[in-house]
């Protein structure tokens, strides 16, 4: 199972919006004879190319998944029925799948047809490498990784502004990775406005076999922006180059032309001029988005920390220190007492480059 989910993890960068699924088929002799992972949307799954690898030799074996087959005609035959006619003996199934569409049905599939099953092995690891997916198939909402940079102090950029770059060409090129595994990168319009980003993943900053892998998904992640008070237009590289934006506002904004900006209104009830940002998530999810990764500014950040809709926290910390009068990480509304502080958890710190990247768990 552990070789299946470093299978499964080599879809992390092509296979969106379905889950990384990795395969491995045991013989009876207790040799491997197959092996398999679903690389892109709407091709064959996992099980399917470690059978065809597999060939005679998957009678009587034992299939070794990530996650539970699917028993459903999409865009693809049953990987369950695959097993089946394969001649499969026994499958063990790290997580069950949480998509309505199949969610015990393929091990219903597998057992009536005489095959052991069994579920659970390594279930943790198999879920942490599908958050996102597990994430909108419970709550039907995206999983969220909120990106923050600063100086040791706490600092975004200098009081006039100037910002480029607090961290280093290593630190933004682990961006650049953390950007490939999304379905969409999120920002405010005030970070559209001040910085003019593309907001895409540039392959070129990427490792030689996931630049490869990246590029056959065939597509940049969904660009999102927040913009209440409608001061986009179409002169921003992100309203008039051709790639999708979805665009969230209070009414519609008649200075963005482009055809590949969609425009949501989703203003709060109590104020016209904010978009409600629960139910912008509610919406990125019916699109089928399982990953958005957001780089935007203090006040967008602060309000998506205090609503309480961010999964993951991700900070990139420089050793520098930018001093007095410095803009601040977070704009947020002052606290009274130390128990009204957002709290965290931190998962994991690491190196990248001279500068620290900590991982902080929201949830």
């Amino acid at each position: 199972m552990a070789r299946a989910l470093r299978l499964a993890e080599q879809g992390n960068y092509s296979v969106t919006p379905n889950p990384s699924v990795g395969c491995v088929i045991v013989s009876a002799t207790g040799k491997v004879v197959g092996e398999g992972f679903h690389y892109k949307s709407g091709t064959a799954h996992a099980e399917v190319h470690a059978l065809e690898q597999a060939g005679l030799l998957a009678k009587s074996a034992t299939a070794y998944v990530t996650l539970e087959p699917c028993s459903h005609y999409g865009r693809t035959p049953p990987c369950a029925l695959a097993l089946i006619n394969a001649g499969i003996q026994k499958v063990v199934i790290a997580v069950l799948d949480s998509n309505p569409e199949v969610a015990g049905k393929g091990v219903k599939l597998l057992e009536d047809a005489g095959i052991v099953v069994k579920v659970g092995l390594m279930q943790q690891q198999a879920e942490q490498l599908n958050i996102g997916f597990f994430t909108r198939m419970r709550t039907g909402r995206p999983y969220i990784r909120l990106k923050l940079a600063a100086s040791l102090d706490g600092k975004t950029a200098l009081q006039n502004g100037k910002s480029q770059w607090i961290t280093s060409d290593d630190a933004r090129r682990d961006v650049q990775l953390e950007r490939a595994k999304s379905c969409a990168i999120l920002t405010g319009s005030g970070t559209a406005l001040a910085d003019n980003p593309r907001l895409n993943v540039r392959s070129n900053e990427l490792p030689d076999s996931v630049a490869k892998a990246f590029l056959q998904r065939e597509a940049q992640p969904l660009r999102v922006v927040i913009d209440g008070k409608n001061r986009l237009h179409d002169e921003l590289i992100l309203c008039s180059d051709g790639s999708l934006t979805r665009i969230y506002n209070c009414m519609g904004n008649n200075k963005l032309g482009s055809t590949s900006v969609s425009q949501v209104q989703l203003p709060l009830p109590e104020n016209e001029r904010h978009v409600d940002l629960s139910r912008m998530l509610d919406d990125l999810g019916a699109q089928g988005l399982n990953n958005i990764w957001v780089e935007a500014g203090a006040k967008l950040a602060g309000a998506m920390l205090e609503a309480n809709l961010v999964d993951e926290l991700i900070l990139y910390l420089a050793p520098k220190f930018l001093g007095g009068g410095a803009r601040e990480l977070l704009s947020t509304l002052p606290k009274q007492d130390l128990q009204e502080a957002i709290n965290t958890r931190v998962s994991s710190i690491t190196q990248v480059g001279p500068d620290i990247k900590i991982i902080c768990q929201m949830r």
